[in-house]
């Protein structure tokens, strides 16, 4: 009998996600499955659908290593599909779906909404971490500086059931509430299980600062002696040059050698985007009454915004992205307003009154950072987020990075968008074009591919992937989304 396959995509350009050298061939699926590739008799095979590769580059799927996101309310993820990328990781800086009264996601429990996101059927593949900050909160350590033996009970209980779930391991945000209340003994000892459990740790680190990195990765580091250990969205601000990062790379590299699993992602934009609530001292925020902090500390702070916002490159390097004055700097506001900008963020804004961009890497240190062998592409993004990272991510690294910086290969760009993050994070079928690897596949022109989101107008979707396939589906086809939602929640096998 002559088999029969779901589609087949000849003659392609395939970068196989390895980093190695292109190859032409055929490629043959069956429902989500990648079953045959070479170049194989029509008479002995035959296919529902049939699409000529000819002239194009054939990938897997982009992997996105750090992602934001709600499936409930923007369920397709046009914004990931239309970079090419089928696979995003959530849970991340500490954060995840949570039951308790303190809920930062969609409150209810993991295993609940990760149910219900296989029921709904999103258009990405989900991978999902548990947050420290959620977990601390949900076991009654919340803002303590030393939990009790009780608390620890209680994180140790529901870290293993995530990873029961299929979880990927923990994510941490040390500045972020409650995290940056821990110590890194804490830390250690919930890494121990991680580690048990065939888990990795992501970490938005306890800093991200030049004067203060490297103590803040030798944190993550320690870690590292119990589990893999990865750096989210890598940069180092007020940093300048490329022998900094390489500074950066190196006590990555001695750790490597040192046998601990290092690694690190990164988002190809030189402004960050996060709460306003990192402008903000930590006696400002949570657990401390804000009013009463403005009431009887109100000069000091003052004076340490003045501060910040100065080291931070003034106030036209810090752009609105929410609330009441979306879409203007910090200068701008300070004109309008007639009042300094200092003011303006105690008054009128607050610790957890916007998100916002912030103008503060040096180009030349992130590129060379994201040159590192171990560094992967994320987006640091979501759907809903107003920065270009969130739609204009991967098409950056093939439009702006392989091309026109041309810091590597289009083959190593890949790699850093498919088989590196796969390996490293521990999805075992996916991130390769092999057989027997599910199918989420891209078809593309890399010299089409364009990143159309801006700072000014950061809501636009990138263009140029002729064929997105989700577990052997076409989801969108040149700039048109067929409809399809084939993605799926992802679970980690047990050990």
């Amino acid at each position: 009998m002559q088999p029969t396959y779901d589609l087949l995509i000849t003659g392609a350009t395939i970068h196989d996600g390895t980093g190695h050298t292109p190859y032409i061939a055929d490629v043959w699926v069956k429902e989500d499955e990648i079953c045959l590739i070479g170049k194989h008799n029509d008479a002995s095979f035959s296919a529902k659908r049939i699409i000529n590769g000819d002239g194009l580059v054939l990938t897997p799927g982009f992997i996105d290593a750090h992602a934001h996101g709600e499936p409930f309310k923007t369920p397709e993820f046009e914004n990931f599909l239309s970079m090419g990328v089928t696979t995003i990781c959530l849970g991340q800086d500490g954060f995840s779906p949570d039951l308790s009264e303190d809920s930062y996601i969609s409150g209810e429990a993991l295993s609940s909404w990760m149910s219900r996101v296989d029921e709904l059927q999103p258009g990405v593949n989900i991978v999902m971490f548990v947050g420290h900050n959620t977990i601390r909160m949900q076991s009654g350590a919340k803002y303590k500086l030393e939990p009790t033996e009780e608390d620890f009970a209680q994180m140790e209980q529901l870290l293993h059931e995530g990873m029961d779930l299929g979880c990927f391991g923990m994510t941490t945000g040390l500045e972020y509430n409650p995290g940056f209340n821990c110590k890194t003994p804490e830390l250690d000892r919930l890494a121990k299980i991680v580690g048990h459990r065939g888990g990795m740790i992501m970490s938005h680190m306890r800093s991200e600062n030049d004067a203060t990195i490297v103590p803040a990765i030798e944190e993550l580091l320690s870690q590292g002696n119990y589990c893999p250990v990865q750096i989210s969205h890598i940069k180092v601000v007020y940093g300048k040059g490329t022998s900094r990062a390489e500074e950066i790379c190196n006590l990555l590299d001695e750790a490597r050698a040192n046998g601990i699993k290092a690694s690190a992602d990164f988002y190809p934009y030189t402004a960050s985007y996060t709460s306003i609530e990192i402008l903000f001292p930590d006696w400002a925020k949570l657990p401390n009454n804000y009013e009463e902090v403005k009431a009887t500390r109100g000069e000091e702070l003052k004076q340490f915004l003045e501060e910040k916002i100065t080291s931070r490159n003034g106030p036209e390097a810090t752009l609105l992205g929410t609330g009441p004055f979306r879409g203007k700097t910090l200068g701008q506001i300070a004109t309008e307003l007639n009042k300094p900008y200092e003011e303006v963020l105690m008054e009128d804004i607050g610790p957890y009154g916007a998100f916002g961009a912030y103008f503060i890497m040096d180009e030349a240190l992130q590129d060379t950072l994201l040159k590192y062998p171990n560094t992967m592409l994320c987006t640091d993004g979501s759907p809903f987020m107003n920065h270009p990272r969130s739609f204009g991510s991967f098409a950056k690294m093939i439009e702006t990075f392989v091309f026109e910086k041309q810091l590597f290969p289009l083959e190593e760009g890949i790699r850093k968008m498919t088989g590196l993050t796969a390996e490293t994070i521990g999805i075992p079928d996916r991130g390769f074009i092999k057989p027997g690897y599910k199918a989420d596949l891209l078809l593309f022109d890399p010299a089409e591919i364009k990143a159309n989101a801006t700072y000014e107008d950061p809501v636009q979707l990138s263009t140029g992937f002729r064929y997105v396939i989700v577990n052997g589906k076409v989801v969108k086809e040149q700039e048109t989304f067929t409809g399809d939602r084939a993605g799926r929640v992802l679970r980690k096998p047990q050990l």
